[in-house]
């Protein structure tokens, strides 16, 4: 027995905005991870240190907030991933579980 039956008079609603911002989530995902985190390598890589081998505060700073940055892509990211979704499974076919006579109902069966 399936957990979920399709309704047979249900209406799967038209795609929209919802799946071209789902194709696109994997290469704004890649964007927003890598040129922050280029940025910061730049940095780290190009920004002579100083005589006693220790980092510009500055410098570290803007990594930091980089990394930041990227992290609080991931998470925006994550939620409109999750948003599609809940917006995909709203608009597909409607499902039924199994029915089951109500006690207190006004009307019997």
């Amino acid at each position: 027995m399936s957990w979920l039956k399709k309704d047979p008079n249900s209406i799967r609603s038209p795609a929209g905005l919802e799946w071209r911002i789902w194709k696109k989530l994997p290469l704004i995902w890649l964007v927003g991870t890598v040129v922050p985190l280029l940025l910061a390598g730049a940095t780290w890589l190009f920004y002579p240190e100083q005589p006693d081998g220790a980092r510009d505060p500055a410098v570290m700073r803007f990594e930091f907030i980089m990394i930041g940055v990227v992290i609080l892509h991931w998470t925006l990211v994550l939620t409109v991933a999750i948003g599609c979704g809940i917006v995909m499974l709203m608009k597909g076919p409607n499902y039924k579980a199994d029915s089951y006579p109500m006690p207190d109902s006004d009307e019997p069966l």
